[in-house]
């Protein structure tokens, strides 16, 4: 099978933001603040995604309000921060939007994210994730976190079904 037949029926986007929308650096400010740098260009494919018709989830361990933010503005609604448990969360998802797991593309980049990967029919990770996360992925960007693998899939999926501009 050639995998690019794996993006075709792509509906539904399901992110982590730590090491995949970002780079996975955190900035510590002196209040303890902490700074997270995100890709532009992953930001054009979020919002050309959104605004074709897909569903994009983003499902993150952390509590990022800023980056929520930045989601929102893009159009993506479903940024769900601060998950302890990304399966019940993503199985409640599929389970409400009736979606075949074939339909669900998900991009992770460490521990926290393999279980929930199992349940989606495209794995994917950035380049720079960890052993664990490759070993289950179906496709590994050669783009590293915050640095364009977002939108290296979004991208893939968009051209293969006609909606790429």
């Amino acid at each position: 099978m050639n995998i690019l037949e794996l993006f075709e029926p792509v509906k539904v986007f399901v992110f982590d933001i730590d090491g995949v929308l970002t780079d996975g650096m955190l900035h510590v400010q002196e209040d303890g603040e902490l700074l997270r740098r995100m890709n532009i260009k992953d930001g054009y494919a979020l919002q050309l995604a959104v605004k074709k018709g897909y569903k994009v989830w983003i499902i993150s361990g952390g509590k990022t309000n800023a980056v929520k933010q930045r989601l929102n503005k893009l159009g993506v609604e479903d940024v769900y921060i601060a998950v302890d448990d990304k399966i019940t969360l993503l199985n409640s998802l599929i389970e409400k939007g009736n979606y075949p797991s074939a339909a669900l593309l998900y991009m992770g980049d460490d521990m926290p994210d393999v279980k929930a990967m199992m349940l989606c029919g495209l794995r994917t990770c950035p380049a720079d994730a960890v052993a664990e996360v490759k070993a289950v992925s179906q496709y590994i960007s050669p783009l590293n976190g915050g640095y364009g693998c977002a939108r290296d899939v979004i991208e893939k999926v968009l051209k293969i079904n006609g909606d790429w501009e």
